[in-house]
């Protein structure tokens, strides 16, 4: 039995098509919005340490975002950067659209659209549009990779389960 070449004929590929059932995309629960939300009881101000604690960043990022202009932070009369809620909540938000592979200069460009204000909607939208299209070819790469693992799984007479 060839277990170590990929599927070998244009047959077998299509067997294994033919056979192979995508599990579905599941739709968009009110649990994955709340990923975006911040806890209640956050202090009003966060240190570096603690906004890194928080959003699992490093303070080396947080600076990182801050000096590129992805966020703006305030400072204590020592100095000190602190982070509010309004820092936070863009920082998840990057952390989602970096999580999906969005470059941070399509980030960049798109939170220079925001501060731009509301006449720049219909470019935030196409810019979002786009990046679904994206996110969505990849999922579609991803399955046709699942695919191939679990082809290979049953091959060697395990059981490809989701």
């Amino acid at each position: 039995m060839n277990t170590t070449g990929i599927l070998t004929t244009p047959e077998r590929r299509q067997a294994f098509v033919d056979r192979y059932e995508v599990p579905p995309l599941t739709p968009l629960d009110p649990e994955l919005l709340r990923l975006l939300d911040l806890p209640d009881d956050l202090p009003e101000h966060l240190s570096i340490a603690e906004a890194a604690e928080v959003t699992g960043l490093t303070a080396h990022t947080l600076r990182y975002y801050e000096r590129i202009g992805l966020v703006h932070v305030g400072r204590d009369k020592a100095g000190y950067r602190y982070y509010d809620r309004q820092a936070l909540a863009r920082i998840v938000f990057i952390t989602r659209l970096r999580l999906s592979d969005m470059p941070i200069s399509t980030i960049s460009h798109y939170l220079e659209l925001v501060e731009q204000g509301e006449e720049t909607a219909p470019q935030r939208l196409a810019l979002m549009e786009e990046h679904r299209a994206t996110i969505q070819r990849r999922l579609r790469e991803l399955q046709a990779a699942l695919a191939v693992t679990d082809y290979k799984i049953t091959t060697y007479g395990g059981h490809a389960t989701p």
